[in-house]
């Protein structure tokens, strides 16, 4: 198959680009002339997507339904892009899964499923990218965490976790990545309008609503601390003053306080 030629020579690599966030970032560097390449699992919404974005923009979108909580999968999709010659230069890891409830009344399978997608598959998208982008010697990766990243949250005991582990490593990817010419950021929103409490049967309480946002300024939060080549990012007054407040008390007092707000 030919290559795709990009119209300014630069493709973005979405996850969980059919929703949400995902959504949000489609639409923003498809306003900005980049081509795509969408991935997720529910391929209607995708080919919807995409036929709105080339229709509005007259980009190149490549949809990819992809599993990725196969770390195959997501091998193979390194390899399909590969062979049309499309190489990404910005990797936006978005794709995550979360559920409220008592760690022991969850199965074991949705605990695991929950580890496999944010961490593990996470990891892979990673790596299998960004040696592309080490051999080229530029590149930006924005990982996509949580504020909950911060806390231990009583009911979220596996989600806030792993999105630990995904600030963690974008921290550590920032500075080992620097010398090869590669830019890490960490995205950690809050409570945000994207479907998200949904899909997670997430009780949401008078307090989180307050704290809502919609996705496009946290979009623009998370693109502008990869361009300015920040560490990480939280997005929202709020959520940044939650982030602080974190920092300032003892975790006995933090943890106490956002779990009345987060399970009352």
């Amino acid at each position: 198959m030919n290559a795709i030629k990009a119209a300014n020579d630069s493709w973005v690599l979405i996850t969980g680009a059919s929703s949400g966030f995902g959504e949000e970032f489609a639409r923003h560097y498809a306003a900005q002339g980049h081509s795509l390449v969408l991935v997720a699992r529910r391929l209607d919404r995708l080919e919807a997507l995409s036929s709105a974005l080339r229709q509005q923009h007259h980009v190149n979108v490549v949809v990819e339904q992809v599993d990725l909580s196969a770390v195959a999968a997501v091998i193979a999709l390194h390899q399909r892009l590969t062979e049309r010659g499309i190489i990404i230069d910005v990797l936006i890891n978005n794709a995550g899964h979360g559920l409220q409830g008592p760690f022991l009344d969850a199965t074991l399978d949705a605990a695991q499923a929950m580890v496999q997608l944010d961490i593990a598959s996470l990891t892979a998208v990673t790596h299998v990218f960004a040696q592309d982008m080490r051999n080229r010697g530029r590149g930006k990766i924005l990982l996509v965490a949580s504020v909950l990243a911060y806390l231990g949250m009583e009911n979220f005991a596996v989600y806030s976790a792993a999105k630990a582990y995904v600030l963690r490593l974008g921290e550590a990817l920032h500075r080992e990545f620097k010398p090869y010419g590669i830019t890490v950021a960490a995205l950690c929103p809050g409570m945000s309008d994207t479907g998200f409490a949904a899909a997670a049967k997430q009780h949401i309480t008078p307090g989180l609503k307050l704290l809502m946002m919609q996705p496009a300024p946290v979009v623009r939060a998370g693109i502008r601390a990869l361009e300015s080549g920040r560490q990480s990012v939280v997005p929202g007054w709020a959520n940044k003053a939650i982030a602080f407040f974190v920092w300032a008390t003892p975790r006995w007092l933090h943890q106490a306080v956002f779990s009345r707000i987060m399970n009352a």
